[in-house]
């Protein structure tokens, strides 16, 4: 048997032994998979879906792509490439373990050329073990496809997700038990092939012989392995989250300690930010290692009785290169660490959009929510709009009625003055009973003088331009009506009345304060063809690098959890804006803004304005600490 704790003793005594030669190799191989390797497989993956000729900004988009013959080739290149990375670098950290030498440095090179020198055998072994993983899945990947298509596919995907109606349950039944059973499969695979990495690297097998001569050695102790693996897997992904809650909440409010002045709060939040950098390197580096280093101990165990790797030589020592190479982490971690401090800007310029209006405190898209986000201090309010059967344009989200009111009936089936007698606020509360679908031209006519809106639409197959041309005539009826409004008030002699008619009127350029969304690129193009006035949004709720072109974007509205620092910086470099959409919570709220997105999409307008008027109001000082703890939290 396998007892954990000496196993688990003698990986530690295995890291220390050979903690500086593991560093170097570390670091040599990060600079060569940073330099080269990723560039490489990133470049040619990109590559590859630019030669599909298809944008994928979507879940179902996703889905449909790598469900076709050149899909599924660009996501079993994706992950070989990817797998055969991570097996290189394990594989020299095992031969840094296995075959000590009395130079640091000298052994890092030499594992490193060694494990190129195996790069073959090392492909042969991912294509055998990841691609039989890969052949088990795609039975179950096929059923829920087809599970998913009988139960959910006649429903409104929105409709599923807010309303949660039985056949969702009827799926997650069916679909949870298949995916456990191959979760219990593919978990048994790797503990009888965990040798196979080992085998191929110190012993020169080939990929076959190597995964069947591990799974003869691990039978019989295939269970205390099984416990040792999740031991480690759940310490690896447990240490860095303990790490940052340990930053967060008993370093970080020593930073409030300090007077608020910039000559000590920059250069300590540095040294925080320094220290924290290289801690998370260490962490990084031991989850690595200790893998590597489990393997390399059960290979010794299983089959030359060795409980562990041998330690250096005696004389073995580090070498002034070795010096050299720490203390570049060290000056790295610096680099990290003011990189970071100049990424906090002091500036919170984002506009506040309220989601279909206040749709936590009134019906969505209705004129209710409406004016609520008005009084709640929305910049803008964002609504969603379908063309009736009758060529008009009304506020609604779903294709059909079914989950506001339970009739099946669909939009675009339907005429303006039928809808009009539809009672879509009930189901919110008493005091909305009877709330009707409203037009476009109301939602124009209630935000005059007060703010824009966003115009999210949402289309029919046949007739997404006849959309925009209904939503576009609707926009130059409402400029008309602001022009004959204003021309009224000027013609009032009384200058107070005249300045408070002004205001009521609203801005005659209807154009300038409104934005059109979409989450379909070709009418995004469509209509900066056809109305380059017009500012558009892409909604997107996934970006499949290299298959977006984002030259030509006014604005990207991504799904707020798929934001991050390259998705700001793709933004500031094509010249577009950004917005997050949908958050409600005030900690990512905050987050966003630190992140530096223009506007911020939320059924809570309220909470984010209250948000950015208490920031405002707060000093350099105390805001470069909410920024370092958002920092933090992400």
């Amino acid at each position: 048997m396998l007892a954990l704790t000496s196993l688990s003793r003698d990986l530690l005594r295995s890291l220390r032994d050979h903690l500086r030669p593991l560093v170097a190799y570390h670091l040599f191989f990060t600079v060569l998979a940073s330099s080269l390797l990723l560039p490489a497989v990133a470049w040619s993956l990109a590559g590859l879906v630019g030669r599909f000729g298809r944008t994928v900004i979507s879940g179902a988009e996703l889905l449909d792509l790598l469900l076709s013959p050149a899909g599924i080739l660009w996501l079993l290149a994706a992950i070989g490439l990817t797998f055969l990375v991570l097996y290189l670098q394990q594989a020299g950290m095992i031969l840094v373990a296995a075959r000590p030498r009395d130079r640091h440095v000298r052994l890092a090179f030499e594992a490193l050329w060694w494990s190129l020198h195996r790069l073959p055998a090392l492909a042969g072994l991912v294509v055998i073990q990841v691609g039989t993983h890969l052949l088990l899945v795609l039975p179950v990947a096929l059923t829920l496809v087809w599970l998913h298509g009988a139960l959910l596919g006649g429903l409104d995907p929105y409709y599923v997700q807010r309303v949660r109606p039985p056949a969702l349950w009827q799926f997650l039944a069916l679909a949870l038990p298949l995916v456990a059973a191959w979760a219990g499969l593919a978990a048994s695979l790797y503990v009888r092939w965990i040798l196979a990495l080992p085998l191929v690297a110190l012993e020169t097998l080939s990929p076959r012989r190597a995964l069947l001569h591990s799974s003869r050695i691990t039978r019989g102790k295939r269970r205390s392995i099984a416990a040792i693996s999740l031991v480690l897997l759940a310490l690896i992904l447990i240490l860095p989250i303990l790490v940052t809650l340990a930053f967060d909440w008993l370093i970080t409010p020593l930073l409030w300690w300090l007077p608020e002045r910039n000559a000590v709060l920059i250069p300590a939040t540095l040294a925080y930010l320094t220290a924290y950098v290289l801690v998370t390197l260490a962490i990084t580096f031991a989850g690595i290692a200790a893998n590597a280093l489990l393997s390399t101990c059960l290979y010794l165990r299983l089959t030359h009785r060795e409980a562990r790797p041998a330690p250096p030589p005696a004389d073995a020592h580090p070498g002034r290169l070795a010096w050299m190479v720490e203390l570049g982490v060290v000056l790295f971690a610096v680099w990290q660490a003011w990189l970071i401090v100049n990424s906090f800007t002091l500036q919170d310029e984002v506009t506040v959009i309220a989601h279909r209006g206040s749709s936590l405190d009134a019906p969505e898209n209705t004129l209710p929510a409406i004016h609520r986000a008005l009084d709640d201090g929305a910049d803008m309010v964002e609504l969603d709009v379908r063309l009736t059967r009758d060529h008009q344009v009304v506020l609604y989200h779903d294709s059909s009625l079914q989950r506001l009111t339970g009739d099946p009936r669909r939009i675009g089936e339907l005429e303006r003055e039928t809808l009009a007698n539809v009672d879509v606020g009930s189901w919110f509360g008493d005091p909305f009973v009877g709330e009707p679908i409203p037009g476009l031209d109301e939602a124009l006519a209630a935000v005059r003088g007060r703010s824009g809106l966003m115009i999210d639409l949402k289309t029919d197959p046949g007739r997404e331009e006849a959309l925009v041309d209904a939503v576009v005539a609707a926009l130059q009826e409402e400029q008309a009506a602001r022009h004959r409004c204003l021309t009224e008030a000027v013609a009032v002699a009384d200058t107070t009345t005249q300045a408070t008619a002004v205001q009521a009127c609203g801005n005659p350029d209807v154009t300038a304060e409104t934005r059109l969304a979409t989450t379909s690129p070709r009418l995004a193009r469509t209509i900066q063809s056809r109305y380059p006035e017009q500012r558009v949004t892409l909604l997107a709720q996934l970006i499949l690098p290299g298959s977006l072109e984002r030259r030509r974007l006014d604005a990207l509205g991504l799904r707020h959890n798929r934001i991050d620092e390259q998705e700001v910086s793709l933004a500031k470099r094509y010249g577009y804006e950004l917005h997050a959409w949908t958050t409600n919570k005030r900690s990512r709220m905050s987050q966003l803004i630190d992140m530096g997105v223009d506007a911020i999409i939320t059924d809570r307008p309220a909470l984010l304005a209250e948000l950015i008027a208490e920031r405002r109001e707060l000093g350099d000082g105390a805001l470069l600490l909410i920024k370092l703890h958002n920092w933090l939290r992400q």
